[in-house]
């Protein structure tokens, strides 16, 4: 059961505590590659480090933020 404020978003910028984890990970990855892109697998493990998050709920986050619409 998700708590409250994973779900709920922050008032200073619209996000949840999942959408958070998962934007603080990507960054700091971005950081050790030097701007390359990202493996999408490589940042579920990193984002799995911080927070309890299925693979489906970070795939739909992860289409939600990059403007996905549909997931294949």
């Amino acid at each position: 059961m998700n708590k409250p404020e994973d779900v709920l978003p922050d008032v200073r910028d619209g996000l949840n505590r999942k959408e958070r984890a998962i934007l603080y990970c990507l960054h700091q990855t971005q950081a050790e590659m030097r701007g390359r892109n990202v493996p999408t697998i490589m940042l579920y493990g990193r984002v799995l480090e911080l927070i309890d998050i299925s693979e489906h709920e970070f795939q739909t986050i992860l289409a939600r933020m990059t403007g996905l619409t549909k997931l294949d």
